[in-house]
């Protein structure tokens, strides 16, 4: 429809509520960051922010025990989180809550896993790190995608993108530093690869944005915000050497 308004919330939500990921990742990389935790047992809390519906909670849930939280601001996303969580059979141990990262009601030092794929860069690595470490537990770990240049140097389109976006990347090395300085032990950091890009968030989001499209063929917005997806995706292909999502994994000491 040509004259209807729509938010860019309003399609996000349209085009990611039926991904199993709603970014870059995979199960295969969730196991991997979980190969440098230890420590957790069935007592143990977790705590995943910016759950979005669940893809990679559930991997959590599948391959270590304790208790998880998932939070995100979305209602929709969290309500298919839950009922995944009971498709699982996961639902005693499991549960997603609308919340902010940005805003937490929880308890000091009262989880022993962060996790958070994704998300962080939207409010600052170090912003994002300082406030969530106030929440858990000494000797407890942070496991957290974000997106950072694997270079010094990178071209301007793609350093005008990023910045145009609203993040402020940074370098691998410059990240680990910002852990250090804020009081955690850098455990490991390592970049997702490609397919967790291509295979696993952009093409699936494409044909979520040609059935969008589909049925609002002369509506602006919808128009501009496909060619901005669009164009996310032609960069990384051009640019995926500079940059890329890193997981990082650090320990509270």
């Amino acid at each position: 429809m040509e004259n209807e308004t729509f938010s860019i919330l309003d399609l996000i939500i349209e085009t990611h509520i039926k991904l199993e990921r709603q970014g870059p990742g995979s199960p295969e990389m969730v196991i991997k960051a979980l190969s440098f935790i230890d420590d957790y047992n069935k007592f143990s809390r977790v705590l995943d922010l910016a759950c979005g519906t669940g893809g990679q909670t559930m991997v959590l849930a599948q391959n270590i025990p304790g208790n998880i939280l998932g939070v995100d601001t979305i209602p929709d996303f969290i309500n298919i989180f839950n009922n995944n969580a009971e498709k699982l059979n996961l639902q005693n141990r499991v549960k997603g809550i609308v919340g902010s990262m940005e805003n937490l009601s929880f308890q000091n030092e009262e989880f022993d896993l962060i996790w958070s794929e994704g998300a962080i860069d939207s409010m600052g690595f170090e912003k994002g790190l300082n406030y969530w470490n106030g929440f858990l537990k000494k000797n407890g770990y942070v496991a957290i995608t974000c997106p950072s240049w694997f270079t010094v140097e990178r071209p301007a389109q793609i350093e005008k993108f990023w910045s145009d976006a609203g993040s402020e990347l940074d370098t691998i090395g410059d990240n680990i530093s910002i852990m250090q300085n804020i009081g955690y032990m850098s455990v490991a950091a390592f970049a997702l690869p490609e397919k967790c890009w291509t295979d696993n968030y952009f093409i699936p989001r494409e044909a979520e944005d040609k059935a969008l499209l589909k049925k609002n063929k002369v509506n602006k917005i919808v128009q501009a915000y496909v060619e901005g997806n669009k164009y996310e995706a032609e960069l990384y292909s051009k640019y995926k050497q500079y940059y890329g999502y890193v997981f990082y994994i650090g320990k509270k000491i």
